[in-house]
């Protein structure tokens, strides 16, 4: 069974507290059982949170516009940009918290100066935002680290994602690459699920996943049937908090829900052999058909295939074998609608 890498995105969903973080992260490590069958679920495999640096990020007239929204938490969109921001030390404390509950760290970088936070600690991989694919300065900067990168493809097509990994494999090619769609939430029209099959056929010598935008936890369960091997999912504490991305991400019980459904379907995938599977062994005899009596057969009769039919349960002889049964001599009265064993005939 192949375990899908789910990463829980953190993003901004913190509100600029490291204690709100924390709490995701606490979230995130939560163990998950599948009731019924009382099986123990791995839970996600790494938190996930970005780092801006507020003076690579957008021209001085987009920083200082107004910024009148029910989510802000600024007065202009640079006051608001800082208000969420947290320091290199504050994403190395979310860092420690989360290794100390077994959970990889993924670290999106949204410029070069962002690196500055690598003097710190080495988060397990970098994650190239789908806006920085064309970044080819800040792709360089990353892939100089040797650090593996996961790439984004919700604003890339073909060209741009070529050009990104001609930069990052002068370097490495620990690479992963997520299809995406960078609509907030993404439309059910514009998902195109397929284009993981695609990646897989065309980038296959990377592992191909899927970061999801979607309402729900539906999609990322189909595409771990298609093949993605890592799932992205915005998660939160509270999806009623102030904040643009709360709404969009999963809470606690969805987050609880979508391990247990991916971890689910990782087993429902199986193998690829046809077989009979041990687990069914009692319902194949109880449900089967074995051949039976017609009619009632008495002692010293030869057998015609007229005075046959098929009846459950399944532990008699198949139709296919019965030649073992027609023109055979009945030993004992065998009753209308009864199974015709071996020990009854000869």
């Amino acid at each position: 069974m192949k375990s899908t890498y789910i990463v829980g995105e953190i993003g901004q969903n913190h509100n600029g507290s490291v204690d709100i973080a924390k709490l995701i992260v606490d979230l995130v490590s939560r163990p998950v059982r599948e009731e019924f069958f009382n099986i123990e679920l791995r839970p996600m495999d790494a938190v996930k949170m970005t780092k801006r640096d507020l003076n690579e990020e957008l021209a001085d007239s987009q920083m200082n516009r107004p910024y009148d929204s029910p989510h802000s938490f600024g007065r202009t969109y640079g006051e608001h940009r800082a208000f969420l921001e947290l320091t290199d030390e504050q994403h190395f404390e979310v860092y420690k918290h989360a290794k100390s509950l077994g959970l990889d760290f993924v670290e999106t970088l949204c410029s070069k100066g962002c690196l500055s936070l690598l003097r710190l600690f080495t988060p397990d991989r970098l994650k190239v935002a789908s806006r920085d694919l064309t970044n080819l300065p800040l792709l360089t900067a990353m892939a100089e680290t040797k650090i593996p990168i996961i790439l984004s493809l919700g604003m890339a097509g073909k060209r741009e994602l070529d050009e990104a990994l001609e930069v990052i494999t002068r370097y490495h090619d620990d690479i992963a690459i997520l299809h995406c769609v960078s609509q907030y939430p993404t439309h059910p029209d514009n998902l195109n699920l397929r284009r993981i099959t695609y990646l897989k056929q065309h980038y296959g010598q990377y592992r191909i996943g899927f970061s999801d935008h979607t309402i729900g936890i539906a999609a990322p369960v189909v595409a771990v049937g298609m093949g993605a091997e890592i799932i992205e999912k915005h998660v939160t504490i509270d999806r009623h908090m102030k904040g643009t991305d709360q709404q969009g991400s999963l809470g606690p019980d969805g987050v609880n829900r979508m391990i247990r459904d991916i971890r689910i379907a990782e087993r429902w995938l199986g193998g690829e052999a046809l077989g009979i599977e041990p687990a069914v062994s009692a319902a194949k005899v109880k449900l089967e058909r074995s051949i039976a009596s017609a009619r009632t057969l008495h002692r010293g009769e030869t057998i015609t295939e007229a005075d046959i039919h098929l009846l459950s349960p399944g532990d008699g002889i198949k139709w296919r074998e019965r030649g073992r049964v027609v023109g055979h001599t009945v030993l004992k009265e065998i009753p209308r609608n009864e199974i015709i064993y071996p020990d009854l005939i000869r």
